[in-house]
């Protein structure tokens, strides 16, 4: 604006008025992160993440039972892995970054663990010894289906289709069993 140009202020009067008019821009709606119930890499459990004080906790929800029969899953000490905590501190270390730990119901190991969301909305777990080198990645897609009270899910519920010979496991399970192969390298 030309100092003394009646036009340029004008324009300037314009802008503050409607900005005034307008009111502060609402803000944008922020997207769940990892909040909600995930499908595990193999299809064979639901994994609930909710927020625990200022961090992300997760647990099981839902696990494919082989046969009807079959009882459900416990841990390394005999506990239901139904609802069964398997990360308690994954913290935002950076934008769109949640670090902590799970620990593996069948034994009790705890491995250290990266969490983040790619672009397509897919949640990644890196569950790793030491550094994220020595581990794996898994990817889960979101899980919007009713997950039964008791966690017992059958392979239609899980996939939407049957595969009754799909094993049941837990992620934490599948992520220790791999993670264990020191020296694994995966892109």
């Amino acid at each position: 604006m030309v100092r003394g140009d009646p036009s340029g202020r004008m324009v300037a009067v314009a802008v503050t008025l409607l900005l005034a008019t307008v009111g502060p821009t609402p803000a944008m709606p922020q997207t769940p992160g990892p909040v909600g119930r995930w499908l595990t890499e193999d299809r064979s459990g639901v994994i609930a993440f909710e927020p625990c004080g200022q961090s992300l906790c997760a647990r099981i929800v839902g696990m494919v039972i082989d046969h009807p029969a079959d009882p459900t899953p416990v841990d390394h000490a005999g506990r239901s892995e139904c609802g069964l905590p398997i990360i308690t501190d994954a913290a935002e270390t950076e934008p769109g970054l949640w670090s902590g730990h799970i620990t593996d119901p069948r034994n009790g190991d705890v491995y250290r663990a990266h969490v983040w969301l790619d672009d397509r909305g897919r949640l990644h777990l890196r569950g790793y010894i030491l550094i994220p080198l020595l581990g794996l990645t898994q990817i889960w897609t979101r899980y919007d289906a009713a997950v039964p009270a008791d966690c017992r899910l059958t392979a239609t519920d899980a996939t939407g289709q049957s595969n009754p010979g799909q094993e049941t496991r837990a992620v934490a399970q599948a992520i220790a069993a791999r993670v264990l192969v020191v020296g694994v390298v995966e892109p």
